[in-house]
């Protein structure tokens, strides 16, 4: 299970299913989801709260979401170069989807500083999904709880990568 922690505008389309204490199975853990408007074209930006990866998707079919985040999240994986064994546990252990509200300040600030930097990787006179790629990209590159000690901080596609590997790895091979 994984629970999809969604802000007050998304949760106006989406019904709450989740309870508060409801905590995912996945290896990236529960995922925030927020909606963004950039160059008046609305986005959702969706995060994982422990390595802080981001995707980007136009948002269209909200009320979908919950059905298509497994898909979602396996391709964001499959673009990073993840192995396909540690995608197919993760996606699995996604297979049900609750929507709850969010209840971690720190990744929703961190949604905030994510949100105000996307406009900047996409170019002015339109975009598409390779675009939204790439901007993920440069999100995922980005360090993060930069506040913290060094070895506190975060850089989102080394975190997503050993998270996986440290849940699924030895799960796999046995």
């Amino acid at each position: 299970m994984v629970v999809l922690r969604a802000t007050q505008k998304v949760l106006k389309l989406l019904p709450q299913t989740a309870a508060d204490t409801d905590v995912s199975d996945a290896a990236l853990g529960d995922r925030y989801v927020n909606r963004i408007v950039v160059d008046r074209q609305p986005l959702l930006l969706l995060v994982s709260e422990k390595s802080l990866l981001a995707i980007l998707t136009p948002a269209r079919n909200v009320k979908t979401l919950p059905d298509r985040l497994g898909k979602m999240v396996a391709e964001r994986l499959l673009r990073l170069g993840v192995e396909e064994p540690l995608i197919l546990a993760e996606i699995n252990a996604m297979d049900i989807v609750r929507v709850g509200r969010t209840r971690n300040r720190s990744v929703t600030g961190q949604m905030v500083d994510f949100a105000k930097s996307v406009p900047y990787y996409l170019p002015v006179d339109g975009w598409s999904t390779p675009r939204l790629w790439f901007a993920e990209n440069r999100l995922s590159e980005t360090p993060c709880q930069v506040t913290r000690t060094l070895d506190a901080v975060i850089f989102p596609y080394e975190a997503a990568l050993r998270l996986l590997v440290e849940q699924w790895e030895t799960k796999i091979s046995s």
